[in-house]
């Protein structure tokens, strides 16, 4: 399985380096905190392609290797909508927390040593529910779930 870091490091070299267009390894990882992104209004859209370009048709022949998410990157009067976009749990120490302690951190107080989120920030939390696998804090506590808090986003 892919490690949630590559998405973090690709998505803000990208918008460091005022990219238009990134392009991600297709993963269900990658398409769900993409998508957790793009509802947030840190992305314009994303697509499905291959290596070469974005094409949802090219995709469904393209192998496993060629296969993309694009992602077009948000900017507002010039500057990034997105700032930074970092681990919360590493792979030495993933943090895991319960929608008591999500609502800490999404409240302004801080929990397990994760500091409380800011206006405009986001977190995306994997729960271990199928149906809502990943999500975005302020929706995990909407549903009264818990899971390992992998991003934040400003």
């Amino acid at each position: 399985m892919p490690l949630p870091h590559d998405l973090c490091s690709h998505v803000q070299n990208g918008f460091r380096a005022r990219l238009r267009r990134i392009a991600v390894p297709h993963t269900t990882q990658n398409l769900a905190i993409l998508s957790i992104l793009l509802r947030e209004g840190f992305l314009s859209t994303i697509t499905r392609g291959t290596s070469v370009a974005p094409s949802p048709a090219d995709w469904h022949t393209a192998t496993e290797a060629q296969r993309r998410i694009w992602a077009d990157l948000k900017y507002r009067d010039d500057r990034p909508v997105l700032s930074s976009m970092e681990l919360v749990s590493k792979p030495s120490k993933k943090i895991f927390m319960e929608p008591g302690e999500i609502q800490a951190i999404c409240s302004g107080r801080r929990a397990k040593f994760v500091a409380p989120l800011g206006m405009g920030e986001i977190a995306v939390i994997r729960t271990r529910q199928k149906e809502h696998e990943w999500v975005e804090a302020r929706e995990a506590l909407r549903l009264q779930l818990g899971g390992e808090v992998v991003c934040r986003v400003r």
